[in-house]
């Protein structure tokens, strides 16, 4: 029998956890691939179920006894794994070694430039893993000179635990760097610090004493990690406004302008459909190929890259990683884009606990964790444990098992009516007084208004629980400052989020104004989503279609179909926004992510940006993204180098990159690079530089 006092993790039943797909001709029903868990490991959620006694099994062959008290419908079926990694894609665009009068073979150059930020920590660029020395060979990791850190299988190894107990967001985080790369980390992490009196006061005092290749600019830092990938433009707003300025218009998102890439959402007409109107034309607009889930992920990849309320969307995927909702479950093609709406966008720099209550009252957190289907005689226990677990407090906040039970017995009453609309039904509410993590309620009526109070009451306790500052805090932490973040910061974040009641603002400008923040310099690693946004938004990529555009007969416009082919991009890279099956979200850790063809398709997918082969968007050709390119190589690299990363590459990567376009430094180009400008850009695109946020 499982210990009452450690909450296990329960198998779910099939409703919205097997990441199923629903296959389309722009090729959507391809195998999801969620976030990576190590090379050798089972997802976490494999595993560690045998220990969960199926009640059923106790009575095979026989008669079940008669009920005593609420039956409980615990989730069934064993967890499944992840699908693998996808092995990679176009290595042979980066196979051209033979070409006649070459000094240095491309692809090596690329992977001696890239292969440092496979596993980049502490900013100085470290070794490559085995996985990528195999497909490139040792003599590519010999050449890296700035020392190495391995991770092999155990990156993917919980510190002392299997992976069947990495259960949530922040412990999951943990697990991983709990690994020796993680140790390695750790090493090279931001030390304690303090608050200032606003983040320019913080950035002009704190000294950045970590190993990193980035430049030690505060506004570099600060665009970098409050956006999703520093651009002139923003490089420029920040230094117009002042970065207490900026930071503020930041966070009152509502008086920035709408982007022209927002403008245009408008051509995905679902996205302006309210629920009842998604349910009427389900049919209609299957026949249409317009897919509402597919369209919300469309429009939230269209506002990373071109929204020019960065911060907001920064917090938006926040969210969705820590009360996480996947796109794809059965039901999501109705609700999903009303939960984006409705609770995330509603509450992302406004009040977790109100966030959180309205997502206990919406039908597609109701349905994805079958709240719908528990009543006081059938109770499923599934969304009051992802409550308590993955949501507010923790696996490690201090509740129980009966905690999970009581909360379970609470909830019951919520639901979804037959016209899609939340419901409560008192008659499948239980009545009895409910004691849960301190939290103690008469629960005596089954009055509507009394009984939504309690649970209201309940939700609101466990979202302001010191528990949940800190879960809140550390994933906060994490995020915006590094992967090992220091104690004294999730300590002051935490007491901000606890004096505040749970509001948002007021916790991330805590963490804006402390040294913390601008001393983890180069301690994120893009990724992969965040990579390839980052590329779109350096390379200046314009919403507008190509004037070599030709639509032809399709049913979408030329920007709802490249949106398309960038969010079918970011899931054949293993992350796309909300794509993560199960509710745990993706973990935001880099030794999460090791991946050598996720690495090279990203680069691939940055020269195909580059070349401007696409045309439903508007690309600037790379021989123009220097307005004066110099006549020397080595000063063109320089140019080059600054526009797309906002900083000069050191001599060794230099030359990496003069390799591949297989110059000399003074030799004398034209402003295509004699040919190579594609090639050097990307090769720049595939430096640490652009890998670390």
């Amino acid at each position: 029998m499982a210990d009452q006092n450690v909450p296990p993790r329960r198998p779910r039943d099939d409703r919205g956890w097997d990441g199923h797909q629903h296959p389309n001709a722009d090729g959507y029903g391809d195998p999801h691939t969620p976030a990576p868990y190590g090379y050798d490991s089972p997802h976490p959620y494999q595993g560690g179920y045998a220990a969960q006694a199926d009640p059923r099994e106790q009575y095979a062959g026989q008669p079940a006894p008669a009920p005593r008290g609420p039956q409980w419908v615990g989730p069934e079926g064993l967890g499944r794994p992840a699908p693998a990694r996808p092995a990679g894609t176009g290595l042979p665009t980066l196979d051209d070694d033979n070409e006649p009068g070459r000094k240095v073979g491309r692809r090596k150059a690329m992977v001696a430039l890239g292969g440092t930020a496979a596993v980049v920590a502490g900013g100085a660029a470290l070794a490559m893993t085995p996985q990528i020395r195999g497909l490139f060979g040792d003599e590519a990791a010999a050449g890296d000179a700035t020392g190495s850190t391995v991770t092999d299988g155990t990156a993917a190894r919980p510190s002392g635990q299997q992976p069947s107990t990495v259960r949530t967001y922040t412990e999951q985080n943990e697990s991983y760097m709990g690994s020796r790369a993680g140790e390695a980390l750790k090493k090279n992490a931001p030390a304690g610090g303090r608050t200032f009196s606003g983040p320019a006061a913080a950035a002009a005092a704190t000294k950045v004493t970590v190993k990193t290749v980035l430049a030690k600019d505060p506004i570099l830092h600060l665009a970098r990690r409050a956006t999703f990938g520093a651009t002139p433009a923003v490089i420029a707003d920040i230094k117009r406004e002042g970065m207490d300025a900026w930071i503020r218009a930041q966070l009152d998102p509502g008086k920035l302008e709408p982007s022209k890439g927002e403008l245009k959402l408008a051509e995905l007409p679902t996205q302006k459909l309210s629920v009842q109107q998604l349910r009427d034309q389900r049919d209609k607009l299957n026949e249409q190929d317009a897919h509402p889930e597919r369209e919300m992920v469309d429009a939230t990849i269209a506002r990373q890259i071109w929204s020019k309320r960065q911060l907001f969307e920064v917090m938006v995927d926040f969210w969705n990683d820590f009360l996480h909702v996947a796109a794809d479950f059965d039901g999501g093609e109705v609700y999903r884009n009303s939960f984006d709406q409705d609770v995330v966008r509603k509450h992302a720099l406004g009040s977790y606990p109100e966030m959180l209550v309205a997502a206990n009252k919406h039908p597609a957190l109701l349905i994805y964790l079958n709240q719908k289907d528990s009543r006081k005689d059938a109770i499923n226990e599934n969304l009051a444990r992802e409550n308590l677990e993955l949501y507010s407090v923790g696996v490690d906040g201090g509740y129980k098992e009966p905690d999970v039970r009581q909360a379970a017995m609470l909830q019951t009453g919520r639901g979804v009516d037959d016209k899609g609309k939340y419901v409560f039904r008192p008659e499948q509410h239980y009545v009895g007084k409910v004691k849960i993590l301190g939290f103690t309620h008469p629960n005596n009526s089954a009055d509507p208004k009394k009984a939504e109070a309690a649970i209201d009451a309940y939700i609101t306790y466990i979202a302001t629980h010191p528990s949940t500052a800190k879960y809140v805090a550390q994933s906060l932490a994490t995020r915006f400052v590094s992967d090992t973040p220091p104690k004294s910061l999730v300590d002051r974040l935490a007491k901000t989020y606890t004096t505040n009641k749970g509001m948002i603002k007021p916790v991330l400008m805590t963490l804006f104004c402390s040294s913390e923040f601008w001393a983890g310099v180069g301690q994120k690693v893009r990724r992969p989503m965040e990579y390839l946004v980052a590329t779109y938004r350096t390379l200046g990529v314009s919403p507008e279609a190509s004037p070599k555009h030709n639509n032809g007969d399709s049913k979408r416009t030329a920007y709802a179909r490249g949106l398309r082919q960038i969010h079918d991009k970011m899931r054949e890279l293993g992350q796309s926004p909300m794509g993560h099956p199960t509710p745990d979200g993706y973990p935001d850790v880099y030794v999460a992510w090791t991946s050598a063809g996720t690495m090279v398709n990203g680069w691939n997918e940055a020269g195909e940006i580059l070349a401007g082969y696409r045309t439903t968007f508007t690309y600037t050709a790379p021989e123009k993204l220097v307005a004066k390119p110099p006549a020397t190589a080595g000063a063109y690299v320089d140019a080059l180098s600054l526009r797309l990363v906002g900083q000069k590459l050191s001599t060794r990567e230099k030359n990496l990159i003069l390799g591949v376009a297989g110059v000399a430094a003074t030799t004398k180009v034209d402003a295509t690079f004699n040919g190579a400008i594609t090639a050097v850009a990307r090769a720049i695109l595939a430096s640490p530089q652009h890998h670390l946020r």
